[in-house]
């Protein structure tokens, strides 16, 4: 079966007869074990998918709903009713959900087939897909490469043709990042604009739920279904959905960037001249680019990592062997259940976060360094929409380089976090931000950009980065 890039093109074909959502399903499983090397899956659901397909095989295309055909992998931190979720953990260890996320519930109810759950940084916390009590994921590309993370295997389940469409979660580029690695589109929404209700928290207040794809059509179509408010989720947009899957048009747009990114010390030259290169093709197409002055580059990542800590400490507090996840059958004591259980039960670097978030929270640290962060985030977040209020989107590169070779940065936390440094201003203003492919590297790797736009305009995002591929 030859490689579907679109939901389009297999409902046309579902449509016309040359394709059964069965047949499709059997491609993917087939391309699942044909990947298992990659370790992108951590439970594939194959004889309930074909269930579900033959039934809607069954119902035919006028009745299975809106998103018929459309083959999605979730990130094994999203919650879905009576099937295993573990943040790729020993904590949670066969721990089975009783509801599912509503964003997933929501598009299954459209007709979407959900074929499995997928590898990631442990409860999120990553940016290489290594940090996962089941094994790193590799990149498609080349095996000897990280996919970029937390979201690493959902970007390579679409990258390696398992899936047309998957679900990620990004706290602080966490979807971004991974699309630039493994060329493919990676979107995160305006903060509330979809539920996090069924979401493992890890940094409430910058977690969003996130698509990875083909094309922006295809998310811009998988948004309209699974956006809107909740019952559930106090802090989701009450806003209108639009149909953002429709008038994808665009007009001359006025676009900044940061002379501060592009020229940053630590972005690779050939990266470089690619981004510079994109700029004067914006350009040549009749848009402005303007370089415009931002000067809390080099404060995004600290403020980030102490809010996001401190946030986690908090959030994992709940994983105690008593409540929820691992009790260790070695402890004599409450004070002995909790600390056993969870030395037993997480991973290294949810370990070195947790004790970091304790550490800004604390009696004497708190002033010194949880409310200061939160005071750069407002200057963050108010000068990201002074800049959107003059200009209709901001250009950034999605990441400082390729992707990494598995291992080199594991010795060095340091440098992991630093591979964020241009994707979480986004999470930290609250704002939409799509990654886009933008070619190969010398290197044999993908390259992808990104744009942000202002709260709740995604359809101007989706429009005119549409505008750019009809160019």
């Amino acid at each position: 079966m030859a490689k579907y890039t679109s939901l389009a093109a297999i409902q046309d074909d579902v449509r016309s007869g040359a394709l059964t959502c069965e047949a499709l399903v059997q491609h993917y499983l087939e391309r699942i074990e044909a990947t298992r090397d990659l370790n992108i899956y951590l439970e594939v659901y194959g004889e309930e998918a074909l269930q579900r397909a033959r039934q809607l095989d069954a119902e035919g295309p006028q009745a299975a709903g809106a998103l018929f055909g459309l083959v999605l992998s979730h990130k094994d931190v999203i919650c879905y009713a009576e099937h295993r979720v573990q943040g790729a953990s020993q904590i949670l260890q066969d721990f089975t959900s009783p509801y599912s996320a509503t964003a997933l519930q929501r598009l299954l109810d459209e007709g979407a087939i959900v074929i499995g759950r997928t590898n990631c940084d442990e409860f999120a916390m990553g940016s290489d897909n290594s940090h996962s009590a089941f094994g790193p994921t590799h990149n498609a590309a080349n095996r000897d490469y990280v996919p970029g993370g937390s979201s690493g295997a959902s970007a390579v389940s679409v990258q390696a043709d398992t899936c047309l469409v998957a679900l990620g979660s990004d706290t602080g580029g966490s979807v971004r990042q991974p699309a630039a690695f493994c060329g493919v589109y990676g979107f995160k929404p305006t903060y509330g604009r979809i539920s996090r209700y069924g979401l493992l928290a890890y940094g409430s207040s910058f977690d969003q739920i996130g698509i990875l794809a083909h094309s922006v059509a295809d998310i811009a179509r998988v948004l309209r279904y699974a956006a809107g408010p909740d019952a559930y989720d106090a802090t989701s947009s009450t806003a209108e959905v639009p149909a953002y899957d429709q008038q994808l048009t665009t007009t001359s747009k006025k676009i900044a960037y940061f002379p501060a990114a592009f020229d940053h010390p630590d972005l690779d030259p050939e990266i470089k001249r690619m981004n510079q290169e994109f700029v004067e093709r914006l350009q040549m197409a009749g848009h402005t680019v303007e370089a415009v002055d931002f000067a809390y580059l080099d404060y995004i990542i600290p403020a980030y990592y102490v809010l996001t800590t401190a946030e986690a400490s908090s959030n994992l507090s709940r994983y105690d062997g008593i409540r929820f996840g691992h009790r260790s059958a070695d402890a004599d004591s409450l004070l002995d259940t909790y600390r056993k259980s969870r030395t037993e039960g997480f991973g290294p670097e949810v370990k070195r976060r947790i004790m970091l978030g304790t550490f800004v929270l604390s009696a004497g640290y708190y002033d010194a360094y949880y409310a200061k962060a939160q005071k750069v985030r407002r200057l963050i977040y108010e000068r990201t929409r002074a800049i959107l209020q003059e200009y209709d989107f901001i250009l950034m590169p999605a990441a400082p380089g390729t992707a990494w070779k598995l291992g080199d940065k594991q010795e060095d936390p340091t440098a992991m976090y630093l591979a964020d440094i241009f994707t979480v201003q986004a999470n930290m203003a609250g704002i939409p931000a799509l990654a886009l492919p933008l070619g190969t590297h010398a290197n044999g790797l993908p390259v992808g950009i990104q744009l942000m736009a202002d709260r709740l305009q995604e359809h101007e995002l989706f429009s005119f980065v549409t505008g750019l591929e009809h160019e």
